[in-house]
Parts: structure tokens; sequence; C-alpha cells
């Protein structure tokens, strides 16, 4: 099972590659939904995210801001 960060780098890179943006509409609520796991868990993920200059959150939506790295995260969890 693959933990929570790399799964939610993984999902963050899918949704950029599918709406063709590098910022796209995003709520918290809804990539908990998606992974299966506490909408808290995605928030402490997503702001430790930000804090390390991966992506920048407003409200109801993400913007990546380092796709090489996000990519590195998500590595063996892109389907």
């Amino acid at each position: 099972r693959k933990s929570v960060d790399k799964r939610l780098a993984a999902f963050l890179v899918e949704e950029s590659q599918n709406s063709g943006q590098e910022e796209f509409p995003l709520t918290h609520d809804r990539a908990a939904r998606e992974l299966g796991t506490a909408r808290e868990v995605v928030t402490r993920m997503l702001r430790y995210f930000q804090q390390e200059g991966l992506v920048l959150l407003s409200r109801g939506k993400i913007r990546i801001l380092d796709r090489e790295r996000l990519y590195e995260l998500a590595q063996e969890s892109l389907r």
C-alpha cells in the first residue's frame, strides 16, 4: 500500500494532466474521497507540499509549482 504523500502527488499530477493546466479546481474533500483518506490528512499533506514549494493552494483550487519533484514523489503510484 502506497503512502498518502505518494498517492496524493500522483493524484495531483494526473489531475493536472487531465485538465491540461498547472492550476485546476480541487477541494480537499474531493481529494480525500478519491484517495480514500480523511480530509484532514489531505489538508496536512497539501500544506506540507506548499511549504516545500511543490504547490500553491488557494480556495477551491491548486497550482502546481514544481511538477518535476511532484512527479518524482509520485513515481510508483502513477497508474
